[in-house]
């Protein structure tokens, strides 16, 4: 669900993951009819919604969000984004992130084949990162061990186990093993968690060497 602070007005940007406030002018939706209301109407009904279309402030971003906020019960529904994901950079492959993104935008609908999306996702990661390419995920995970701290290695080796139910189901038709919504999405935030920790600290590693020996370089026509 897309964090918003309605009574501090404040919300973090589902996109780019920017802390902003937004303004205090939102639409008044009834019975199919929309106009704009800067103020409370005395009588709104228990169906009435306020929608919010919201501007993310970071000029890179700019994308606008959409929710509807039931007046009574203050139940929000994400309206754009519906599903809320993270937008990871261009030097991480492309069919890596668009598993993920399909499988974050289907968790509700079905856990189970999210998990299995994130498991093809972990793997597509492990043979582009690290360049292991075994037999089958668990071989590559085994290699993986001594190359990544235990509790990481533990959680990875614990998602392959997850995404299997999805990816191997019709080994046993009789055998039914729910994945809860929750589960799929402690999955997602563990590849969120490892693109982060692999892709994006190497890269600004790199980046960061590259500047500092430019710069050394430049001191050093200087002088």
């Amino acid at each position: 669900m897309i964090n918003i602070d309605f009574e501090n007005k404040i919300y973090v940007c589902p996109f780019c993951e920017c802390k902003q406030s937004f303004e205090n002018t939102y639409e008044f939706v009834r019975a199919g009819y929309h106009r704009d209301f800067s103020v409370r109407n005395s009588n709104e009904k228990n169906e009435d919604l306020h929608i919010y279309h919201i501007m993310c402030t970071n000029k890179t971003c700019s994308k606008v969000t959409v929710v509807a906020r039931n007046i009574v019960s203050k139940k929000q529904f994400d309206i754009n984004p519906q599903r809320v994901y993270k937008e990871f950079p261009d030097y991480i492959p492309q069919q890596i992130r668009c598993d993920y993104v399909e499988a974050v935008s289907i968790i509700q609908e079905s856990p189970k084949a999210s998990a299995t999306l994130l498991r093809r996702c972990l793997q597509g990661m492990i043979r582009d990162f690290w360049n292991i390419i075994g037999k089958n995920l668990k071989d590559e995970i085994d290699e993986l061990q001594n190359k990544v701290p235990s509790t990481q290695w533990k959680a990875i080796d614990g998602l392959r186990k997850i995404g299997n139910i999805g990816a191997h189901m019709e080994k046993d038709i009789n055998l039914i093993i729910d994945i809860e919504k929750d589960e799929a999405k402690r999955l997602a935030s563990l590849i969120e968690l490892l693109m982060d920790k692999w892709y994006i600290s190497r890269h600004d590693e790199e980046e960061l060497y590259k500047n500092i020996s430019d710069n050394a370089e430049h001191k050093k026509d200087q002088m």
